[in-house]
This record gives C-alpha cells, sequence and structure tokens, in this order.
C-alpha cells in the first residue's frame, strides 16, 4: 500500500513539474507574468516596488510611482544607484499618444580642462576620487518629470524613503555582496567609510542599515525643492567636499545644471517600432544592432544555436566599433544618427560579417559628416507608462560623500577620452558618453513594452536580447529575461580602449554544450563568468483585454507586482 502510494505520489509530483513548463513555455523561466488592470511596478527591490504600488493606489502617476521607486532604490540598493548620480527616461502619454524622451545627465566642471590632465600626465580620467566627478542630474530630473507628469505632491513620493532612511531596513543578500566588493576599493576614503561601512565593515546580509544623512537631505529637498540641491546648502556642501579632495566641481556647476526633454529616435523591427534615446547614451546601438539583424531569420536559426549567437555576437562588435567614434554629448558633437540607424548603412555593414568565421579586427564605418545602475518601469491606470533608468555608474560611484548628505557622487567622468579631438573627448561643461538607456516598444502607434537592462556597456546587448526574444522566438516577458544570456567585451570603448583578437565572448548556462564548441570552431574565444548579463524590468500592455503584463529579473532581486 505504502509503495503505491509513493508511486501516485512521484506522478502527481512529475506531472505538476511537466505541467509547470507547459504553462510557462520554456524550462529556464524561473516565474509566471505578473498581470493586473490598474497598474504595475517592475524595480530591482521588492520594497522599492511597493512604495510604487502604494503611490499608484493613492492616485498618482506613473511618473510619481517611478520618482518614489527611484528615490527608494537609492537607499536600499546604494551600489547601483542614487542623488548623487544622473537619470534618463521615456514616458509614454496616453493624453497626447506620445513618447517623451528626458536626458537628466549631468556635465563635467567648467574650471577643468585637457590641459591639466596633461599638466598631469595622466592618460585617462581615474576611476574613483574628486577629478571623476560630473554634475548629479538624478533630483533635477526628478522635479522636471514631475512638473510635466507628475499628480501627487513631491512630499508623499519622497517621504517613504526618509522614514526607511531613519526606521532602517534589512540589506538583502544580491546588495550585501556587492556592497562588501565596492567597500573593498572604495574605504580609503574616510566620508565613504564613515556613512557605508558601519562598525568598520559593509552591511551583511539582514543587517539593518540606517541612513540619518540621506534622510535630512531628502527632507531638505522636500522643503525647498530642486533648488534646495543644486542652489542651497547642499550644494554649497558638496562643491566644498569636492574641492577639498582635489576635485574642480563648483556650486556655480551645480547653479547652472538643466536638464533636457529629446525626441527618442526610433527603427521599424519586423512591425515593431523600437524605441531608444540619442547620443549622448548608448541607445543607437541597439537601433543600429536590431537594423544588421534584420537581415537574419532568427526564428528559423533558433534560440542558442551557433548561427544565432553568432549573428547577435558580430552585430554587437560592428555597431560597437561605431559607437566608440561617433556617440558624444550632442551640444558638442552632432552624431550622424539618422545615416548610423538607417537601413541601407545596416546592409552595407552586415556584408562585412562571414557566417562562418568569427571577425577579428572590425573598424568603424565612415560616414558623411561624421557597472552597475538601476532600471525600473512603471505603469498607471489611466494608460501612462515610464521606462527609468538611474545609476552612479560605477557601482557606489566615485566614493567621494558630500560631508553629511548620505550620498555618493557619481564617477561618470571617467568615459571620457583623453584623446585630443575625439566626440567623447573632455571638455568643460560637457556630458560624458553614457551607457544608460531606458528603451520603450510600440506597436502599430501603441504602446507594448517598456523595458531596460541594467549594466553599463552589457545594456545595448541586453535590449537586443530581450527585443529578439520577445519578437524573434515567441517568448513571454518573464521568459525574455529569463532566457540565458551572452555577452561580448573586447570592443572599442568610448575612451579608446580595445582588446586586440575579437574580444571575448561570455555564456551564461542554458546554452548546449555543443553551441559553445561550435562558437570555438568558428573562431570565438569562449569564457564564462558568473555575473555581466544585466538587470532586466518590463511592463507590457495588453490593448484587447487592457491589463498589463509584468516581469523582473531573476538574478537580482527583481520584482514585478500590480494592482
Amino acid at each position: 500500500m505504502k509503495s503505491t502510494v509513493l508511486v501516485v505520489t512521484l506522478l502527481l509530483i512529475t506531472t505538476c513539474v511537466q505541467a509547470q513548463f507547459r504553462y510557462s513555455g520554456r524550462s529556464f523561466a524561473s516565474r509566471s507574468e505578473v498581470i493586473a488592470r490598474h497598474g504595475m511596478a517592475a524595480t530591482s527591490q521588492p520594497l522599492a516596488t511597493q512604495v510604487a504600488l502604494d503611490v499608484l493606489k493613492k492616485g498618482g502617476s506613473a511618473v510619481d510611482a517611478a520618482i518614489a521607486a527611484n528615490a527608494l532604490l537609492g537607499l536600499v540598493e546604494p551600489t547601483g544607484n542614487g542623488i548623487g548620480g544622473d537619470l534618463f527616461a521615456i514616458v509614454w502619454d496616453a493624453k497626447t499618444k506620445k513618447l517623451y524622451g528626458f536626458n537628466g545627465s549631468g556635465r563635467s566642471p567648467k574650471s577643468l580642462s585637457l590641459a591639466y590632465f596633461e599638466q598631469q600626465q595622466m592618460k585617462q580620467i581615474p576611476g574613483s576620487g574628486a577629478l571623476s566627478v560630473s554634475v548629479p542630474g538624478c533630483v533635477d530630473g526628478w522635479y522636471t518629470l514631475h512638473e510635466r507628469f507628475g499628480k501627487l505632491p513631491m512630499k508623499d513620493l519622497l517621504q517613504p524613503t526618509v522614514n526607511y532612511a531613519r526606521e532602517g531596513y534589512p540589506v538583502t543578500e544580491v546588495i550585501a555582496f556587492l556592497w562588501q566588493g565596492y567597500a573593498r576599493s572604495l574605504q580609503r576614503f574616510p566620508n565613504y567609510r564613515q556613512l557605508y561601512m558601519p562598525g568598520g565593515q559593509a552591511p551583511q546580509k539582514g543587517d539593518i542599515f540606517k541612513n540619518e544623512d540621506l534622510a535630512a537631505t531628502l527632507e531638505k529637498i522636500i522643503k525647498g525643492g530642486r533648488d534646495a540641491f543644486y542652489k542651497g546648502d547642499i550644494a554649497r556642501t558638496i562643491a566644498a567636499t569636492v574641492k577639498r579632495d582635489g576635485g574642480f566641481l563648483s556650486y556655480e556647476d551645480l547653479a547652472t545644471h538643466r536638464s533636457n526633454w529629446v525626441d527618442p529616435v526610433s527603427t521599424n523591427y519586423r512591425g515593431y517600432d523600437v524605441w531608444e534615446l540619442p547620443p549622448n547614451g548608448q541607445g543607437v546601438a541597439v537601433l543600429q544592432m536590431l537594423n544588421i539583424l534584420e537581415g537574419y531569420d532568427l526564428k528559423k536559426m533558433g534560440f542558442g544555436s551557433p548561427a544565432h549567437l553568432h549573428a547577435m555576437i558580430e552585430a554587437k562588435k560592428l555597431v560597437f566599433e561605431d559607437r566608440a567614434v561617433y556617440y558624444a554629448d550632442p551640444d558638442f558633437y552632432k552624431a550622424p544618427t539618422a545615416q548610423l540607424i538607417s537601413k541601407p548603412y545596416a546592409a552595407e555593414r552586415r556584408k562585412l560579417i562571414d557566417s562562418l568565421r568569427a571577425g577579428r579586427n572590425y573598424k568603424a564605418g565612415l560616414l558623411e559628416g561624421a557597472s552597475n545602475t538601476i532600471y525600473l518601469t512603471t505603469a498607471d491606470q489611466d494608460g501612462n507608462m515610464v521606462s527609468l533608468i538611474q545609476s552612479n555608474y560605477a557601482g557606489m560611484g566615485s566614493g567621494i560623500v558630500p560631508d553629511g548628505l548620505g550620498f555618493s557622487l557619481q564617477n561618470r567622468g571617467t568615459s571620457f577620452t583623453l584623446e585630443k579631438g575625439k566626440p567623447n573627448t573632455f571638455e568643460p561643461g560637457k556630458r560624458p558618453f553614457h551607457t544608460l538607456i531606458p528603451a520603450f516598444i510600440t506597436k502599430d502607434g501603441q504602446p507594448y513594452v517598456s523595458f531596460g537592462v541594467m549594466g553599463a556597456d552589457f545594456q545595448a546587448q541586453g535590449h537586443i536580447q530581450i527585443i529578439t526574444n520577445l519578437i524573434d522566438f515567441g517568448m513571454n516577458l518573464q521568459e525574455a529575461g529569463d532566457a540565458p544570456r551572452f555577452s561580448h567585451s573586447g570592443s572599442s570603448g568610448p575612451t579608446g580602449s580595445k582588446s586586440q583578437g575579437g574580444g571575448q565572448v561570455s555564456l551564461e548556462n542554458g546554452f548546449p554544450a555543443e553551441t559553445v564548441l561550435q562558437l570555438m570552431r568558428m573562431g570565438h574565444e569562449v569564457g564564462y563568468d558568473l555575473r555581466g548579463y544585466g538587470g532586466y524590468q518590463g511592463i507590457l500592455y495588453d490593448p484587447k483585454n487592457k491589463v498589463y503584463y509584468g516581469a523582473s529579473e531573476s538574478r537580482k532581486d527583481g520584482h514585478a507586482a500590480g494592482y
């Protein structure tokens, strides 16, 4: 009798497991999509998602929810973002049925020149410290977005972070691991050590972390608005700290900062319009890669096949050479964006790809005239959607923590090149090249998917993998993020760096061994990396049933929820 019960139980378990895979559609799917009617939030941290939902339930807009979530992420995920960093966003406005692009990146110090680096015999800007600091654009980004699309008072959006900062929150395992890594290199900065290493060490999983200084800073911002940050005591403290530590960021740099509304740029990929932001970010790279990939039947190749991965990798190599040459602050250099994202240009570049061999040394096309991050997306009951990305650049940024303010300043300035005469060469008052790119997909003029993939240079590679997973391979929103990823390194970078010999491809677990072996036979140098594959969140809108689908990153603390 017992053996019969055991056999029946095992059969039931097997049936349930098989059903799970049938329901999800893919064996690698980590969970089902979240589905809701009235609102959705997908962030990289469950507490931030809950705060966003609270705002939506109070009648807040998608922008309100995004600001509230971003503010809390700066506290609970300081390893990727905070008010010392920059912000970019794409907003779908249901009233005008239009996408609005937003560039909230800051500029280099006006009193710092290329001659200074030459005098110091520096070949590149240091990756940390005061010389890597540029103006933090996040707070101005919040207020500029809110002025146009917000509904609730800013106090309602920032107060939850003030409360968590004072009461403390438990540090998650993923963040604790990253925190300990950054602390090893940034603890040489006294203010960093005092704030982020209480008791002399970085927090462990489950430790309660409080940030009274950040709470006080946010209260000043709530009371005085964006000017409290850029023109008040906060700005004076930032400037004084940077100067004391050998940097050049001044009060004037902060007081004159401005964000920009920009027109998103797009390409049509198999009937879907994919939207990115123009330079100084790398969004154009996504559109260029999609145009090249459109010439291949990826669906017929099959997901994870050698032909599929080879086409994706070679397209990335080609486009990143253009990225290194043509992407820069449009106030200083007008990138030939229209040519870069044109179909004829993609067709010419595609001819350079050998279907049987890995490319070794691509060069940028000739044209006329030519780390860690957080990503979140929100949607509200009125049909508005927000795709927002924000970062300190390299994890916890420069390591420069302004006296008593509770946050680290970004080190985005290290993205400039010090080589003369390049579009991204350092100049005073210039925005550096940015890896940050929010994304949006529309179909027949209606919103389809708001998504992003955090992860420095990987972001553009991550975008094309999500898009092709959805469109070519028919994956659902969660499967598209759970599918195993590849990452290619070694292309030319914005600072002029490049590995020789075609670079290296890293593959996550999940690709067939036969694929790995065949890629190696084709001349790809294949490696393995447990990290470096970004972090994904997405919201899909179904116009027929008028519902939102949410998906989140299974590699991090990602959490999607709706109501």
